[in-house]
């Protein structure tokens, strides 16, 4: 049997304990942003938030369109649980999976939570709002963490996000300061970023995490242009609406990869040959 040489053998002897490089500059990242979000000045939530363009109601139905265009949210949110689901049948959930299950379970948290929201908007419905939207993000950063630095680092990412995302919530709905908020989201969004440079590590499902940001990027400029939008389209659609669509569409690069997944590709030869 071949032997491996005496720096290989230490090499391959290192404890799972130690951290890599990536991995602590991660921390760093995470600890600078929480003290960002603990430490930096109050930030108010425009006032005319709730003020949203499209007010049109159908069938007893309020603000119809910003209502019905979170269904995306929950059609991603389903098919990916229940991929999940199938995979499961052949094997134990392995880490990615997981944390694919946390995301596309956020995605249906947030089709309610936005829902409920727009049907009577308010700083009590929003707060329901972006709790579903922490789950997502939770998930979006951890498979993110786990394809490009590590699966221990996308487990820290998603508990650290579970955690400090609730509190960010109650920190603005009980004193109106959106820092925090603020901070997860565009910290987050500044992760995918950045590790959307990196390859991937060995194992990883190669996520396109540049296609995420953009179709991100796009949700966040189309609330910006909620009233614009809407004038645009001669009242045919606002920015919220399309906003709704455009996030939920993020999920797209996840579900292809793992409708190409090796396990998912098992499922379907096993089903197949049933």
């Amino acid at each position: 049997m071949k032997t491996l040489p005496r720096s290989a053998l230490a090499q391959s002897a290192v404890t799972p304990s130690a951290w890599s490089w990536p991995e602590q500059l991660l921390l760093a990242a995470l600890l600078a942003a929480l003290v960002l979000a603990s430490l930096g000045p109050n930030v108010a939530q425009q006032a005319q938030y709730h003020a949203f363009a499209d007010q049109r109601g159908w069938q007893g139905l309020p603000r119809v369109m910003d209502v019905l265009t979170n269904l995306p949210f929950a059609v991603a949110g389903l098919w990916g649980l229940v991929r999940v689901g199938q995979a499961s049948l052949q094997r134990s959930l392995d880490a990615y999976l997981q944390l694919a299950a946390v995301f596309f379970g956020g995605l249906l948290l947030t089709a309610a939570g936005s829902g409920y929201y727009h049907w009577q908007p308010d700083n009590f419905g929003l707060a329901w709002d972006r709790l579903g939207m922490v789950v997502a993000f939770a998930g979006l950063l951890g498979m993110a963490v786990a394809d490009r630095i590590s699966l221990r680092g996308g487990v820290v990412t998603v508990a650290i996000t579970l955690l400090a995302g609730p509190v960010a919530v109650l920190v603005w709905y009980q004193s109106g300061n959106l820092l925090p908020w603020v901070v997860l989201q565009g910290g987050g969004m500044l992760l995918v970023l950045v590790l959307a440079l990196r390859q991937p590590v060995p194992g990883g499902w190669g996520l396109p995490l540049m296609a995420v940001a953009a179709l991100y990027t796009l949700a966040k400029l189309l609330e910006l242009g909620d009233h614009a939008v809407l004038a645009w389209t001669s009242g045919l659609v606002s920015g919220h609406s399309l906003k709704h669509v455009a996030a939920a569409l993020a999920a797209w690069p996840v579900m292809t990869v793992m409708h190409n997944h090796p396990q998912f590709k098992l499922y379907r030869a096993a089903k197949a040959w049933a």
